[in-house]
């Protein structure tokens, strides 16, 4: 999941302590690090990559995808965030099934941090755990992994009751679980960089 790097219309908290450009550039360079990331697996044949962007038009969203060296790529849509991520499941369904591709990883691009052990970490966790979340330090998560038991009949829980954008995301998500037999694991909780109080805590 992709935010298209414009100026002033990327990063809006952080650009009021560094700026409109320097912001955008911010957002540019963490993009790139989640694809160069993901690409690693890809390359080995572990995962196959789609970048659902937003901020841009069709046409500019596949020239991008081609600057990016992704082939398959589909706009975010409207919505809150759990809307465009069931948007994206059902897009990519019939290509998942043709591929007997049985999990859905969906990673955020605002981790400097993020490293291919951490994906590498999700997919080992995914055999035996039905939800893989990273939590970051806002209060939501960097990484959300579906399994096949929720893609195939609880696909709407980890996107109900979500105050999306608020520090109650990742609790949110876990509650909707509380009742069920489905498991679920944490990983490491990392930093997303959204403000320059975010860059300080990574020193």
């Amino acid at each position: 999941m992709a935010k298209w790097h414009a100026f002033g219309r990327c990063k809006t908290r952080l650009s009021k302590d560094i700026g409109k450009s320097n912001s955008a550039k911010v957002q540019s360079v963490m993009t790139k690090h989640t694809i160069s990331v993901a690409k690693f697996l890809q390359e080995n044949k572990l995962i196959d990559i789609s970048i659902a962007i937003s901020g841009l038009g069709l046409g500019n969203c596949k020239r991008l995808a081609r600057e990016l060296g992704i082939k398959k790529f589909n706009l975010q849509g409207k919505g809150c965030l759990g809307e465009k991520m069931k948007r994206q499941i059902i897009i990519n369904k019939k290509f998942c099934a043709r591929h007997k591709i049985k999990n859905i990883i969906f990673i955020g691009t605002d981790l400097p941090d993020l490293c291919h052990q951490d994906l590498l970490n999700t997919l080992k966790e995914l055999q035996q755990n039905d939800l893989i979340l990273g939590p970051s330090n806002d209060g939501g998560y960097w990484l959300i992994g579906l399994s096949e038991k929720i893609m195939s009949s609880h696909i709407y829980l980890p996107f109900i009751n979500i105050k999306w954008g608020t520090e109650n995301v990742l609790q949110n998500t876990i509650d909707n679980f509380a009742k069920t037999k489905l498991s679920y694991k944490f990983l490491d909780k990392k930093i997303d960089i959204d403000t320059i109080i975010d860059i300080e805590n990574r020193k």
